[in-house]
């Protein structure tokens, strides 16, 4: 099982959501991908190892993932202040993998229902679905 975290801006998200997965599951193949350097290095410091930064590497890292996770924004072009390009938006949201979004009210894109959760909560509930998504995993060869 691959997981994919993308994230931009800062990296404060990735690499909270990297910290968290590979606190809960050490062995597991972890990549993440900022769509800038500052993103990448933050992820990094949060204990990543497999690492990448800009559009190319979002996109061929989104056909090899199970799982990508990250703001909900990476599916959505331009958001994440241009950040994210139409390709990175396509790739993303055409991958195979199963995306665990976090919803996040900025950069003009309003979710609505979900309040204003602090950070840790949110990464708390993505957490909690991937957590699903693994045990699924790990039942359905037995």
């Amino acid at each position: 099982m691959e997981i994919l975290v993308i994230d931009g801006q800062g990296g404060k998200l990735g690499r909270e959501l990297v910290e968290a997965i590979l606190q809960q599951y050490p062995n597991v193949v972890l990549t993440a991908v900022g769509t800038n350097s500052m993103a990448t290095e933050n992820m990094m410091k949060g204990g990543a190892k497999r690492i990448a930064t800009g559009e190319n590497a979002v996109v061929v890292n989104s056909r090899r993932a199970d799982i990508i996770m990250g703001p909900i924004g990476i599916v959505l072009a331009d958001a994440l202040l241009g950040e994210i390009s139409p390709a990175m938006a396509a790739a993303v949201g055409q991958s195979r993998a199963t995306r665990i979004l976090i919803p996040m009210n900025r950069c003009e894109t309003l979710v609505a229902g979900i309040g204003s959760l602090p950070m840790g909560q949110l990464v708390a509930d993505a957490l909690q679905k991937l957590d699903g998504l693994l045990e699924k995993e790990k039942t359905a060869y037995c």
